[in-house]
């Protein structure tokens, strides 16, 4: 049977942020600023519906005095998707933006890399200076007590999860980052959440200045590119551009394909 064709669509919780553009593409631009927005995606299609990322937790979003934060799971309702009753929920990464959220999805199987989850809850260098920056604490606890349960999945690099969506190890931005790859109406297309903050970093092959391993973040895009249809169909994780150029569904939801 012929896997189903999904549509994508992505969903904004919190922004924009004037951030510096050499930290959204890595040592461009550095004399200039440019905004960006905080996402949450959903993959739909065959009766099953996707989440990737978890966005921020409404007291988190509070203390960090995120610019016009709206709850995800109440962002999620636009499009009518009950976070309580999600099953899937992706994790690309244990950064606070995409994974402060997780207790909002009670129910649901969540999918992160071996590589990821090993980094952040076994290896000492996780508790430094840079990488507490980018943690939320009770998230990352949250996430840890989950190990060996039957709700959490960790993958052990390339693996379909659901007929037509695969999870993509795609390290570089964190060391067990994760993609998904999506079968669409328009071909293959690609949910990367961080592994390009703007649709730029794909064009021009320079990813933003949050890096862990510049090397592996080169061989990812060879990876992504080779897996996706068209690089119009590679989706980054916070280009407000998103929402611009892509049709409106709800108040700060696109359908990207």
């Amino acid at each position: 049977m012929a896997a189903p064709n999904y549509e994508i669509y992505a969903l904004k919780y919190a922004g924009p942020f004037t951030r510096p553009a050499s930290m959204m593409v890595w040592f461009q631009d550095m004399d200039k600023t440019v905004q960006t927005d905080y996402f949450i995606f959903v993959i739909r299609g065959g009766g099953e519906t996707v989440v990737v990322d978890c966005g921020v937790r409404p007291d988190l979003a509070a203390e960090r005095q995120l610019a016009g934060y709206v709850n995800p799971a109440e962002v999620l309702k636009r499009i009518g998707v009950d976070a309580g009753k999600v099953k899937h929920l992706v994790v690309t990464h244990v950064h606070f933006d995409h994974v402060s959220g997780i207790r909002l999805f009670p129910k649901a199987d969540i999918y992160i890399q071996e590589k990821e989850f090993r980094f952040w809850f076994k290896d000492p260098i996780a508790k430094r200076a840079p990488f507490l920056h980018v943690s939320d604490l009770g998230a990352n606890q949250y996430l840890k007590k989950l190990e060996g349960s039957k709700r959490l999945h960790r993958i052990a690099g390339d693996k379909k999860i659901l007929p037509g969506i695969e999870l993509v190890l795609a390290p570089g931005h964190t060391p067990g980052m994760q993609a998904v790859v999506v079968n669409t109406a328009r071909g293959k297309a690609v949910v990367g959440s961080d592994v390009a903050h703007f649709f730029v970093s794909y064009r021009n092959d320079i990813p933003s200045a949050i890096i862990t391993d510049m090397r592996a973040w080169m061989k990812t895009y060879d990876k992504l590119r080779a897996k996706a249809s068209a690089i119009e169909l590679m989706f980054p994780g916070h280009d407000p551009a998103m929402l611009k150029d892509f049709p409106r569904v709800a108040e700060d939801v696109v359908r990207l394909v």
